[in-house]
């Protein structure tokens, strides 16, 4: 089973930095942007973490939470998220529960040989636990800022 816009997302527990455990459930009256990167400290993985880092401060007033999920395990995580100050926690999924959730697992193709690696990807999960939108095959440049628009757009003003 994995999520489908328009559909509340099923609930998931997972370890993250910070010794902390995501419990989705506890999550609910916060949107929620997670993303889904291929590895710690590789060019674009570290540029889409420092993105997303440098616009916190943004998603934090758009009462959002950021979590970065990748396959490394938690002694990579905290690592890559200490050395570039992120301020959002990261999600350790070595068993690969919320990347098949999620669906961002692909037969990649690198210097001619073929693995199963994880597909850039980031979801926006509403208030109440419902998936709004998913980037897929996602491009680093600029998207961070695409998603915060997002998230901006869907936040009604208050009167």
């Amino acid at each position: 089973m994995s999520v489908t816009l328009g559909q509340a997302v099923p609930h998931f527990t997972a370890e993250a930095t910070s010794a902390t455990q995501v419990d989705l459930a506890a999550l609910k009256g916060h949107k929620l942007v997670i993303y889904f990167y291929p590895k710690d400290s590789t060019p674009g993985c570290t540029t889409e973490g420092q993105d997303f880092r440098d616009l916190y401060p943004a998603f934090q007033q758009a009462n959002t939470v950021i979590l970065g999920v990748s396959r490394d395990g938690m002694r990579s995580h905290e690592n890559f998220k200490a050395k570039h100050a992120f301020p959002f926690e990261l999600i350790s999924d070595k068993d690969e529960q919320l990347c098949r959730l999620f669906d961002v697992i692909r037969l990649k193709k690198m210097y001619g040989k073929e693995h199963w690696g994880v597909e850039r990807s980031t979801f926006l999960i509403d208030e109440q636990g419902v998936l709004q939108q998913e980037w897929r095959k996602v491009k680093v440049p600029g998207h961070a800022q695409a998603v915060l628009e997002a998230v901006q757009a869907s936040t009604s003003p208050t009167h």
